[in-house]
């Protein structure tokens, strides 16, 4: 075979051998990525743990804005306010049990 055969073998050769190592890449990428195939069981796991955090965070929400409607300033529940005070004040007692009640419904 001549240098010229070689050359020219050579320069046919480049194209599909650069179309398989770009394909093979994107292929790698697709398989072992970060979202690939092979990670999908721990994307999975992640969204789980996220989904419960979220349910968690949305139960503070749902407790803040109850706390925040019986602090309002139009009709504050004495027995919350009460509540709020001595504890951050540091004034209940050990032996002392606070019950959190439920507010009834408005009368209409």
């Amino acid at each position: 075979m001549q240098r010229s055969d070689l050359s020219h073998l050579l320069s046919r050769a480049l194209l599909p051998v650069a179309c398989l190592l770009i394909a093979g890449y994107f292929a790698g990428h697709a398989l072992i990525g970060a979202t690939g195939v092979l990670a999908r069981d721990e994307i999975r796991r992640e969204m789980a743990e996220l989904s419960q955090e979220r349910q968690q965070l949305q139960a503070r929400e749902a407790e803040l804005k109850r706390s925040i409607a019986l602090l309002d300033p139009r009709g504050v529940d004495p027995d919350y306010a009460d509540e709020l005070v001595r504890r951050h004040l540091g004034v209940v007692r050990p032996d002392e049990v606070i019950v959190p009640l439920e507010k009834a419904p408005a009368a209409r």
